[in-house]
């Protein structure tokens, strides 16, 4: 029995140091490949383009991703098609992603003998360099130039955000939301150039360079990729993309607008800003249309001499009573020329309320010219009082002296003033539609409150 223990003991004991051996106290990453391990093709399509436009990119290695920057662009693809449009030297860098991390690999140059300007022969190279030979520059929107609102939209991810096809959901006046002038770097421009090459500049407003690189405008995928240099943007939102550079959404472009879309990718999660910018052509010489404003009928009137004292009196030797339009739009709040109200529930409760419409029932005023005299008077639920009044025709006011319009003790809006504003009138149609009085003006808002006198 002490040996069938004994036989036990040594045998967990074994397995143990057996366990234990094969448990490593570590875990060693893969090592770094060496470069010559790596392997890819760049040849030139002769049959294509004679002078080696065409360029194709293989990466030839499983297991490994290959970082391409071939000057006017970049690219992770397993195979990439590279079309320059100009002759000259061009030097392809290459990196590896491995599972030992990035490796560097020996640049490969090669030669373009001919230009095949057929590469950026479209609309939209042209639209947004000038075309071939030519430069255009850009900048920021601050809407004022007949397009956009201002530098910057947004677009829920949850929507279709891609070439003429999109809907912004919040678009912010002149700065960026947040941005301040500093941050905008407002006169700063940006340049894409055919002149030789794909070439994209970014310059201070007195023409001082900042950037320099090139660029790629994909117009079957609508997209844009800038290498060296990058498009404008607000200071405090550079941090919040991480691709500022690659195959950006091109969502419009015209002659005169360019807009495109960065994906949010910092903590406030994913959503799609819309950079707006305008030619700097357009930008120095746009011109707003000139618009006439559109007011109320009537605002603001012009009178013929002694026009306004015969609108209210009815004439030399005459009188005219003027009451409330207590059945139909009494009272209004005129912002920039242009009323609110169309009848009395407009304001009910809270403006115009019952109250009102039993002193408008019982009450009126009477402009007259007898005696020799300007003569005021006011009946207000039986209770007759009088009074001169004068009118200044430069500002159409009507001063009341003691007087006022007819009052409402019971209610916030009884005037309290004995100069009026003739804000609106009918110079023919007063008949049928009556005056609007003014009785206080806000300055903030430019808004005058008025009441509707209209003849019974």
């Amino acid at each position: 029995m002490k040996n069938i223990k004994l036989l036990i003991t040594s045998f967990l004991v074994l397995a143990l140091m057996l366990v234990s051996s094969c448990s490593p106290d570590s875990y060693a990453l893969d090592s770094a490949m060496d470069k010559s391990d790596i392997h890819f093709e760049i040849t030139q399509d002769l049959v294509v383009d004679p002078g080696g436009n065409t360029v194709i990119l293989k990466n030839t290695t499983p297991g490994v991703v290959l970082n391409w920057d071939y000057v006017t662009g970049k690219s992770s693809k397993a195979e990439q098609k590279v079309q320059y449009a100009f002759k000259g030297t061009y030097t392809i860098k290459i990196s590896a992603t491995t599972g030992g991390g990035l490796v560097e690999l020996d640049p490969v140059t090669i030669t373009v003998s001919q230009d095949n300007l057929n590469y950026v022969n479209d609309p939209l190279w042209t639209a947004l360099s000038g075309g071939v030979n030519h430069k255009k520059s850009w900048v920021l929107d601050n809407g004022k130039y007949g397009l956009a609102q201002g530098a910057m939209s947004y677009a829920d991810p949850g929507t279709v955000v891609e070439w003429n096809k999109f809907s912004p959901n919040w678009e912010p006046t002149g700065n960026a939301n947040s941005s301040t002038d500093a941050d905008m770097h407002w006169g700063r421009y940006m340049t894409f150039s055919l002149d030789g090459g794909p070439f994209m500049t970014t310059h201070e407003a007195d023409g001082t360079t900042i950037e320099s690189g090139a660029y790629f405008l994909d117009v079957n995928a609508h997209t844009l990729t800038t290498t060296g240099a990058t498009i404008l943007r607000p200071d405090n939102y550079i941090a919040n993309a991480s691709n500022w550079n690659t195959d950006i959404k091109v969502l419009t472009l015209t002659d005169n607008q360019l807009r495109i879309a960065i994906k949010r990718t910092n903590s406030e999660g994913p959503w799609w800003y819309i950079w707006n910018f305008v030619s700097k052509e357009h930008a120095e010489t746009y011109v707003p249309p000139v618009t006439v404003p559109v007011f109320d009928e009537g605002y603001n009137p012009t009178f013929a001499p002694g026009e306004l004292l015969t609108m209210l009196t009815g004439g030399a030797g005459a009188g005219r009573v003027w009451k409330l339009d207590a059945a139909g739009n009494p009272v209004d709040w005129v912002g920039k020329g242009i009323g609110w109200t169309v009848d009395a529930s407009s304001s009910s409760d809270w403006g115009w309320n019952p109250g009102w419409a039993t002193v408008a029932g019982n009450s009126w005023i009477r402009f007259d010219q007898w005696g020799g005299k300007l003569n005021y008077t006011r009946s207000q639920n039986g209770v007759v009082t009088t009074g001169l009044f004068t009118i200044n025709a430069a500002t159409n006011e009507i001063n009341l002296g003691t007087e006022t319009l007819i009052q409402n003790a019971d209610s916030w809006m009884s005037p309290t003033v004995n100069v009026i504003k003739v804000v609106k009138a009918y110079n023919k149609d007063y008949l049928q539609k009556g005056i609007w009085l003014g009785t206080s003006y806000d300055t903030t808002k430019d808004e005058w409150f008025v009441f509707h006198y209209i003849i019974p």
